[in-house]
Formats: C-alpha cells, structure tokens, sequence
C-alpha cells in the first residue's frame, strides 16, 4: 500500500511539472489573441510564440518583440507596436489583463474600426500613442477615465464629431495632439483648464465657432497649433497671456480682424505663424519686444502699412515671410543688419523705394525672394558675399545696373529669377562657379554681349531664359544642347545670329525657343537625337534647306514653328503618322509639294500653310492630278510619264483625223 502511495505522488508530481512547463501565462495568452487580430505584413510579431522550458512564474511574453516588463518579468508594462505595419480592426478583450500597462504605442500602423472601449480600463496608463492610423468613429468621452495619462497622441486618424470635454478632466495631461482628423464643432472652453498642459495640437481637422479665449489660461503650454481649421471672427487677445508659449500657429484658419498687439507680450515666443487667414490692419510695431522671435509668418493675408523699423531689434530673426499682402512703403535698412536673418519673403506687395544695399552683408542669406513689387535701384552688390544664398527671386521689378560680383560668383545659387526688370550690361555669370544652378530667366532686361560661352560648364541647369533682351546678340554656345539636365532653352527677340549648333548628347531638352532672331544656315540633322523635345520655335529667322525628315522622327514632338524663313522642299510625310503632333507651321517659307494627310493636320488652320506658293493640299488648295504624278519617285516615275506622253499622242492622232474627216466631209 505505501508503495502505491509513493507511485501516486510521483505520478501527481510529474503531472504538476508539466503543467507548469507548458501553460501560457495569462500576459503572453493575451498578446496571442491580440496578434490574432492583426494583420502583420512584414511578420514583424513572429517571435510571439510559445516555447517550452520556461518558468510559470515568468511571462513568455517578455522577451517578444515590443514588449517590456517590470524586473522579475512577471507583468507587463509596456506595449510598442509601432511602426510594424500592422493592420485589423481591434476587438480590445484583450486588454482587462494589462492592469499594470503604463504605455501602449500603437502609432505608424493600418489599424482601423473604432477605438475599442476596453483600452479605457487601462487606469495605470501614462502614454497612449495611436497616432498614424485610421481609426475612426467618436472618440469616447470614457477616456477621461485615465487620470494618469500624460500623453494622448491621436494624430492623423479619421475621427469624427465633436472634440471630447472630458479629456480637460485629465490633469497630468501634458501632450495633447487630436490633429489631422474630422473634429467638428468648435474647441471646447474647457480646454482652457488644463493646468500641467505643454502640448496641444488640434490643426487639421474641420473645427469651427470662435477661438475660446479661455486657451489664454493656459500658462504651461508652450507648443499650440490649431490652425487649418475653420473658425470665425478674430485672434483672441488674451492669447496673449500664454506666458511660456514658444511655438504659436493659427495658420490657413479662416481669422479675420487685426492681429492682436497683445500677442507682443509672448516673450518666449521663437516661431509665430498666422498665414493663409484674411488679417487686415497693420504689423504690430510692438513685435519687436518678442527678442527670441526667429520665424515670423504672416503671408498671404490683407494686411497693410510698412514693415516697422524696429523690427530690426529682432537679431534672433531668420525667417520674415510678408509675402502677398497689401505692404507699402520702403524696406527698412534694419532688414539688412540683422544677424540671423536667412530667408527674406515679400513678395506680391506694394513696397516702392531701393532695396537696402548692405543686405546680405550681415547674415548668411539663404532665399530671398522681393518679386512683383516696384523697387527700384541696383540690386545689392554683397547680396551673396557669404555664399550661402541659394535663391534669389527679384523679377516684376524696376531694378537697374548690372548684375553685382557677388553673384557672379554665388557658389550657392540654384535658383536665380531677375526677369521682367530694367538691368543692363553683360551677362557676368560664371557658369564655371555655379555647379548647383538649375534655374536661370534674365529675360525681358536690357542684357548685351551674348549668352556666356562657359553655361555648357553648368552641369545642373534645366531651365535657360534670356527672351526679350532685344540687344543681347552674340552665337548660340556651341555644346549647349549636351547639359545633361537641360529642359527648357529660350531666347527669342535677342538678336542672336550665326547657326544653329550640332545637336549632340541633346537628351533632356524638351522646350527651344530661338524666333525672331537673325539665325541662318539650315536645322542640323542631329535634331533626332532630341528625344524628349516636345515644343520647336526657330520661326522669323534666316534658316534655308529642307525640314530635317529626323525632326519628324521625335515621338513626342507636340508644336513645331518653322514660320517666315527660307525652307525648301517638302514637309515630310513622316510627320503625317505622328500621334503627338498638334501643330506645324511652315507659312511663309518655300514649301512645295503636298501637305501630309495625317489625322493631326486636319484640325491645323490654313494659316500654318499660306505664304508657300508651291504647297497644295488640305487645308490649301486641292493637289492636282498630275503634281502627284510627277512628284512620283524610281522606276514608277519614268513609267507615269511614258503612259501619259502614249496617252496625249494618242488623243492628238485623234483630233487631226476628226479634223480631216470634218473637211472632207464639207467639201462633198
């Protein structure tokens, strides 16, 4: 009997060894269910299984991936799902076993569905991140359940309704950001309460009614967008009160009125974007109290008046963006002496006066942009004399004077946009200095002395335009068509004269304009090599010989003008059989032969033709029989002719008898 008593306890012994060797932990049961639910695309959850061997007394679930757990590993605290690419629709019964959860990450992932209710049992949570995602539905006023919450990311799903008041009831709220969905209605006053707030982020969703002034309460927060939305009336002055705010955007949020002078009392304030509203009135000349101001952006409003003088306190300042509003006035000289000042927008407005010409001595000037306004005088010679300007954006202007040395050499530059201005003299680019340009248009100045032989050096460049620089005169550089990156080439009404170039290595260039210039010779056969070239003009110039059958070659050739030159010859019938071509004109050359029956030349107008008195066809004049005839080519030539001349004496052979047996017959 005692030995069958030792057998069953043996027996009992092994049998609760095994159980506790392969039983799953209740933690590691319920992350299977939840990876159950998921979609996991790039199997980033595939070490989440169970394996034997381990202690019950430990979670499996520690050592998975996204997984952390208090030090002896018996309960889970933290779940970082994110950026997995995860998707699914989640069910939250798992969740009732996470009591201890402190953070749960479930951002940069595809989960959609509603927001499960069970995620509001988690009472120990202090981070909750679902940011990235496209959940949806309302977003529970339960959440208001997770009292230690500190951070609540929610950015960029797709929920809807009304923004929750009970998420003011959380005090150790810290980050708030429900951005980037469909919230309506308006921001709730309550969100005025928060007392340990430093984040809030509402922009981008369809939020409307008027900015409560009660946000002005908030004297912890120092990060607050809330624009891209749909508010009525003004800024609220007691935003002003906002003591600690660093970061402040209302941007393209529908506000009208002036801007508050109040907001000047942001003494901490380092970027403040309004643009994109309806503001009108004046800048607050009180600004320049804001010393930490680095971004200031009120473009794109109807604000009117100058720039204030004192502005040129603000010596943290990098980013002035005034652009399209109703700005008057000079631009005041304490513009060009501020020290951190990189980029200058003003562009669109109604400045009038000299631009100040120490600019670009004091800062490193990176993008400047002053177009269509009326300033007037030289532009401002150290403008890149710390060659770090990248874009320089002057045109609809009336500047004079040459280009200035410092641009001449501006290693920096990318992007340079002088046209529609009065300026003169050479054009002193050194292409040979510009390895980064990509973007030139001087056009509708006063250049002479010809396009710089050394812009085939500027290897980056795609778009060249010198067009109606009347008197700039000079050649075509001969390897201009090899820039590797070349798209656009324009110089019409310049008085360029000589031949055209071989176009050799031309891969990229899809747009010439070179009418009304003194151009001669012929189009070089290389014009084949031209694949991408899309838009032709070399029309009022000199150029003589045939129209390059390769020109009719090119696939996506869309506009060809060869009008009022010396052409010869025919069009070539290959253009008739382009599916891109949508105009050809070859008026007022010395065309001949037929016009090709192509589906593309019956929608031309006749005008594309006239002035070629030896050209027949649709839409001109019928061919007529025998052009066609002689116009044949070979052995099938000879033959037409031969028939014709058998056919013409045969008809005489026949009149002369008729006449015969006429005159016979009167006399008996």
């Amino acid at each position: 009997m005692e030995i069958f008593k030792c057998l069953y306890l043996n027996l009992l012994t092994t049998f609760m060894l095994f159980i506790a060797v392969f039983a799953i932990d209740p933690y590691s049961e319920a992350l299977l269910s939840l990876k159950a639910e998921l979609v996991d695309y790039d199997h980033s959850l595939q070490d989440w299984v169970v394996a034997s061997g381990r202690n019950f007394t430990k979670s499996r679930a520690c050592s998975w991936t996204g997984i952390k757990c208090n030090k002896d590993s018996t309960i889970v605290t933290s779940i970082d799902l994110s950026m997995k690419n995860l998707g699914g629709v989640l069910s939250g019964k798992q969740f009732n076993i996470f009591t201890k959860l402190s953070d749960l990450n479930l951002s940069n992932n595809f989960i959609s569905g509603k927001l499960p209710a069970a995620l509001f049992n988690l009472t120990n949570l202090r981070s909750l991140d679902i940011s990235r995602n496209n959940f949806s539905g309302h977003l529970p006023g339960e959440i208001s359940s997770l009292k230690n919450l500190v951070v609540l990311d929610a950015f960029s799903n797709s929920f809807y309704g009304p923004l929750p008041v009970e998420i003011s009831q959380l005090e150790n709220l810290k980050v708030l950001n429900l951005a980037g969905s469909y919230f309506k209605g308006p921001i709730p006053s309550e969100y005025g309460s928060f007392t340990s707030l430093e984040f809030l982020h509402l922009a981008g969703n369809f939020l409307s009614g008027n900015i409560p002034q009660e946000l002005g309460n908030l004297k912890t927060v120092t990060h607050m967008e809330i624009g891209y939305n749909s508010f009525q009336d003004t800024i609220p002055s007691q935003l002003g009160n906002m003591s600690t705010l660093v970061y402040l955007d209302i941007a393209g949020a529908n506000l009208s009125g002036p801007i508050p002078p109040e907001l000047s009392n942001l003494t901490s304030l380092q970027s403040l974007f309004l643009f994109t509203n309806q503001l009108t009135g004046p800048i607050p000349s009180e600004f320049s109290r804001i010393k930490p101001l680095r971004d200031l952006d009120l473009s794109d409003n109807l604000i009117s008046g100058s720039i204030p003088e004192s502005f040129s306190e603000l010596k943290n300042l990098r980013l002035l963006s005034l652009m399209y509003n109703d700005l008057n006035g000079t631009v005041p000289e304490g513009i060009a002496k501020m020290p951190s000042l990189e980029t200058l927008l003003i562009w669109n407005n109604h400045f009038s006066g000299i631009l100040p010409q120490n600019l670009g001595w004091s800062s490193n000037l990176k993008w400047v942009d002053v177009s269509t306004n009326n300033l007037i005088g030289s532009i401002p010679p150290d403008i890149c004399v710390r060659r770090k300007l990248f874009k320089l954006i002057l045109f609809s202007n009336r500047f004079t004077g040459g280009l200035p040395t410092s641009l001449s050499n501006c290693s920096s530059l990318v992007r340079l946009r002088l046209e529609d201005n009065l300026l003169s003299g050479g054009i002193s680019l050194k292409f040979s200095h510009l390895p980064d340009i990509s973007y030139v248009d001087l056009s509708q100045n006063k250049f002479v002395g010809g396009i710089p032989s050394d812009i085939s050096q500027a290897k980056n460049l795609e778009h060249f335009n010198v067009t109606g620089n009347l008197h700039l005169g000079g050649i075509i550089p001969a390897k201009i068509w090899s820039l590797p990156l070349l798209q656009n080439f324009s110089a019409s009404f310049c008085g360029i004269f000589g031949y055209l170039p071989p176009f050799e290595n031309c891969t990229s260039v899809s747009v010439i304009e070179l009418d009304r210039n003194n151009l001669s010779g012929s189009v070089p056969d290389s014009v084949s090599n031209c694949h991408a070239l899309e838009y032709i003009n070399l029309s009022h110039n000199n150029l003589s010989g045939h129209i390059p059958n390769e020109l009719a070659s090119i696939t996506d050739l869309s506009a060809v003008d060869l009008s009022k030159n010396s052409f010869n010859g025919s069009i070539p019938a290959k253009f008739g059989s382009s599916s891109s071509l949508q105009l050809l004109n070859v008026s007022f050359n010395h065309i001949s032969g037929s016009i090709p029956r192509g589906k593309s030349f019956k929608l031309m107008d006749r005008s594309a033709f006239i002035g070629n008195s030896e050209l027949c066809g649709t839409p001109l004049r019928p061919c007529l029989v025998s052009v066609g005839i002689f116009e044949s080519k070979g052995p099938w030539k000879l033959v037409h002719v031969l028939l014709l001349s058998a056919g013409l004496l045969t008809l005489l052979a026949a009149s002369v008898f008729g006449i015969l047996h006429f005159k016979q017959g009167t006399k008996s």
